[in-house]
């Protein structure tokens, strides 16, 4: 099969563009207008990639998930842009990299936010319905273009109906409570009981008292399906983001889903339900880890309290038993949706993509959650789910292990849905994958670059070099001054143990990479992520 050269943010090869250019006309231009595909994009947060069924976890069900893996295709190598919520939302709502956004970090802004057409907009000016149901996290301009907008949060929610309202009116505004505060102590915003203290759990970990269909992703799925069943009778095309809170934390999943989970003991790893298995690399050293997440090993005090959880490792297999039940209930209510699109005769004129803005430890090396610093290396944070899936037109059943990432899915789908692609104010980062899709037509890409403001990554398709951008270091009273660089050998040492960036024989490669990440830096423009990298 032959394989296509590498595309770059500024070179694009004329024979792509006419390959492109082609499979647009077939797929779409033959259709009438009318027969736009309708897309549905389920997105998590905080998932990590391993944690299918489909993957081989040998505890995690997702049945949901793995039918449409099994219709679709799997991309096995996936990757955020950026291993923090908003400037991995942003990456793909904009199909432009974090440094060209300017957004390294949540709460980042910047004029070229405000300069991108976003994909609700894209989408909007093409003759969809534009909707989001629950958490976006998105900001300025690239948050433009949705018709409808109902958040989890109050604030994301300028017209009213957001989650935290709803649960207030439904009468459970307590329940939701004391989920929001096993993290924060507190309701949410918006809540009845924003000034109200309530007790946090260790871990951010403890089962909800909320009725099942009165969680957050009970909510994104309820709002979902009823624009699938508006939509059904005025044959208007929809893009909608259907958004789900979990498995981020607070953990607090359903006693229903938590009840799948033995989390008495550690098992076998069989899928035996005699026990959850225990992560491999739970008891990495501290020393190994960058500053802050060395921090977060050794806390005894607060919600991560990993050194605690060392001694009682009962509160690890609570909290990843809560986090795989979150997991299953999102893939419960994943196959809702579906069902509702197949009832109203949706199901074979819809793209649906599911996938995630980044990671969780899940119990690798120790961690649990993410962190703001020092994370943006490990593959448990940076590599997440992606599942694409057009029946009759993407290739049923296929898995690859193609270089992708998040910033891909604002051209795919312009592509896919026959939409000329808007031009942006600083070119276009991410690459389609239509063709992939579609004629199983590999990328060939040889590596990609995930960036936060403390550390930049670049992942290749056997190693990783993390540059740590902020080496000089004092946390609470560890001094971890001068950590530097890490590099990791992804076919030998898969569970990244062993930081491989000062050894001799890996010199070439660390090299190689170190001058593929120069390169990148110098094509790709970095003039917003400078005036960012100040501010830090």
């Amino acid at each position: 099969m032959r394989r296509i050269k590498q595309i770059t943010p500024l070179k694009r090869s004329l024979s792509a563009l006419l390959s492109a250019t082609l499979l647009v006309a077939t797929l779409v231009n033959a259709a009438p207008a009318e027969k736009k595909p309708n897309v549905l994009l389920f997105f998590s947060d905080q998932h990590q990639a391993a944690c299918l069924g489909i993957e081989g976890h040998p505890d995690v069900i997702t049945p949901n998930l793995d039918k449409l893996a099994a219709g679709g295709v799997r991309f096995t190598r996936a990757y955020c842009n950026d291993a923090i919520c908003a400037p991995s939302r942003m990456s793909l709502m904009s199909g432009l990299y974090p440094r060209t956004l300017g957004c390294l970090d949540n709460g980042d802004k910047t004029s070229m936010m405000d300069k991108v057409i976003p994909l609700a907009q894209a989408f909007k000016s093409a003759g969809y319905v534009t909707a989001a149901f629950g958490k976006r996290h998105t900001a300025r301009g690239v948050d433009a273009g949705w018709d409808i907008q109902r958040s989890h949060l109050d604030d994301e929610s300028p017209d009213g109906g957001s989650y935290v309202q709803w649960i207030n009116e439904q009468g459970f505004g307590r329940e939701f409570a004391e989920d929001w505060a096993a993290e924060f102590g507190r309701g949410a915003k918006g809540s009845l009981f924003f000034d109200t203290k309530i007790p946090s759990a260790k871990m951010g970990t403890r089962p909800s008292k909320l009725p099942e269909d009165k969680t957050m992703e009970a909510f994104t799925a309820q709002e979902t399906i009823k624009l699938i069943k508006a939509q059904k009778t005025n044959g208007q095309p929809f893009f909608c983001w259907s958004s789900f809170y979990r498995p981020h934390q607070p953990y607090t999943p359903l006693p229903r889903y938590l009840a799948m989970y033995d989390t008495s003991k550690w098992g076998k790893g069989t899928r035996a339900r005699d026990g959850i298995r225990k992560p491999p690399s739970l008891a990495e050293p501290a020393k190994a880890l960058p500053p802050e997440l060395a921090e977060r090993r050794l806390s005894q005090n607060g919600i991560w309290c990993l050194e605690l959880a060392t001694q009682d490792e009962q509160l690890y297999r609570d909290y990843l038993g809560a986090y795989y039940a979150l997991v299953t209930e999102i893939d419960h209510h994943l196959g809702q949706i579906m069902s509702a699109l197949e009832a109203e005769g949706l199901l074979e004129n819809t793209i649906i993509i599911y996938t995630s803005d980044h990671g969780d430890f899940v119990g690798n090396h120790g961690l649990i959650e993410k962190s703001a610093t020092g994370h943006n290396v490990y593959e448990d944070t940076l590599r997440v789910p992606l599942i694409i899936s057009w029946k009759g037109k993407t290739k049923a059943g296929l898995a690859t292990d193609d270089l992708t990432q998040l910033a891909d899915l604002y051209p795919t789908l312009m592509q896919l849905c026959g939409i000329v692609a808007p031009k942006q104010p600083a070119g276009r980062d991410g690459t389609s994958l239509a063709a992939l899709l579609i004629k199983d037509e590999p990328l060939g890409r040889e590596y990609i670059v995930s960036e936060n403001w403390s550390q930049t990554t670049i992942v290749g398709k056997r190693f990783k070099f993390g540059r740590m951008n902020d080496t000089d270091k004092t946390i609470g009273k560890r001094n971890f001054t001068g950590f530097g660089d890490m590099m990791f050998d992804r076919q030998n040492d898969p569970l990244e143990l062993t930081n491989i960036v000062a050894s001799p024989e890996y010199a070439s490669e660390k090299a190689k990479l170190q001058k593929q990440l120069a390169q990148w830096e110098e094509q790709v423009p970095g003039e917003a992520r400078k005036e960012v990298y100040l501010r830090h």
